[in-house]
């Protein structure tokens, strides 16, 4: 059993991807009110060792020996993980233990204004940044972040990040209706990826639950209109589809979840620790059983609870209680 490692797991974007996780729940500088982490609980842009690198690295190199190649590394997790000030050594240490595998970098961006932020990614094959808005008030009401963090210093942050880095870097726009699809908040953004130039532009909306009640997802048809009128290269939708495609999940875990939501409902925390896992890991396998059409999701006082679709039958192992 590993503290900060969870995986692999299958991603859309990544194939089997292992997470690292940098920062405790849920220490971010974004409160975004589509994540479905849930809740920032720590706001902070202040850098810190906010879980023991050493640890970390122990777990990287008994991973490494033990099991097979993942097809990406990634630093994600339950937070923003750059905020994690020995994060450059967690890279380099991947690199100089296994150069096959790529490391990917799963951010927000806020932090990449700070030239030694930057320079600690470098050695990331992958840099995966978010960017929401390009209007100050669209950025404040959707990504909610510290004060300290201004949308200007995270945009012209990825445009330094873009001149100093070799790898790739794929910038997500996290589209939401009556938030930033209007035509104003759409051009500004197109202009701010102009001047960013990314390798790739992937557009994405609300798939699951998120912080905020009754957020809204924009419609296929308006994600393809969007990536047409911008008119830019390498733009690509990657909204979840009816059903997700992609490697095959651990029938273990996915029946342990389905077993546990049988007796009652639950939440990605009451799954976390009921099943030991990860809550990225509880929301891949959540997402992917939602798209098969075999659990949904219903929100209630104390939060997003995830119960059985009427049509799926599963009967609980043992006598419960």
């Amino acid at each position: 059993m590993y503290k900060h490692l969870f995986g692999p797991v299958p991603s859309r974007r990544l194939g089997m991807s292992l997470g690292v996780d940098l920062v405790p729940p849920k220490v971010c500088s974004y409160n975004c009110i589509y994540c479905e982490c849930g809740k920032t609980t720590t706001p902070t842009a202040q850098r810190d060792e906010y879980v023991p690198v050493d640890e970390v690295l122990a777990e990287l190199g008994r991973f490494l020996e033990e099991n097979p190649a993942p097809d990406y590394i990634t630093l994600s997790g339950s937070g923003e993980p750059t905020l994690n000030s020995r994060i450059g050594e967690v890279i380099r240490f991947i690199k100089s233990q296994s150069r096959d595998i790529p490391v990917a970098v799963l951010t927000n961006g806020s932090l990449l204004s700070d030239p030694k932020v930057r320079r600690e990614l470098l050695p990331a094959d992958l840099v995966l940044p978010s960017l929401d808005a390009a209007t100050e008030a669209t950025f404040r009401r959707m990504d909610r972040p510290v004060r300290a963090v201004r949308l200007n210093d995270c945009i012209q942050g990825l445009v330094d990040f873009r001149r100093e880095f070799s790898g790739r870097i794929w910038v997500e726009v996290m589209l939401l209706a009556g938030y930033n699809d209007n035509p104003e908040d759409l051009a500004r953004l197109r202009e701010a990826l102009v001047r960013i130039a990314p390798d790739r532009i992937q557009l994405n909306t609300l798939d699951r639950p998120g912080v905020l009640a009754d957020l809204q997802a924009v419609s296929p048809e308006t994600l393809e209109r969007i990536r047409e009128d911008w008119g830019l290269d390498h733009v690509e939708i990657i909204a979840a589809v009816a059903r997700r495609q992609g490697p095959a999940y651990r029938r273990d875990t996915e029946a342990a979840i389905l077993d546990t939501i049988a007796r009652r409902p639950c939440t990605v925390e009451d799954l976390q620790g009921i099943l030991g896992l990860h809550a990225n890991e509880v929301n891949k396998y959540l997402g992917a059983l939602e798209s098969d059409g075999r659990v949904e999701p219903v929100r209630l006082a104390r939060g997003v609870f995830y119960r059985l679709r009427r049509s799926e039958e599963v009967e609980p192992s043992g006598s419960g209680g």
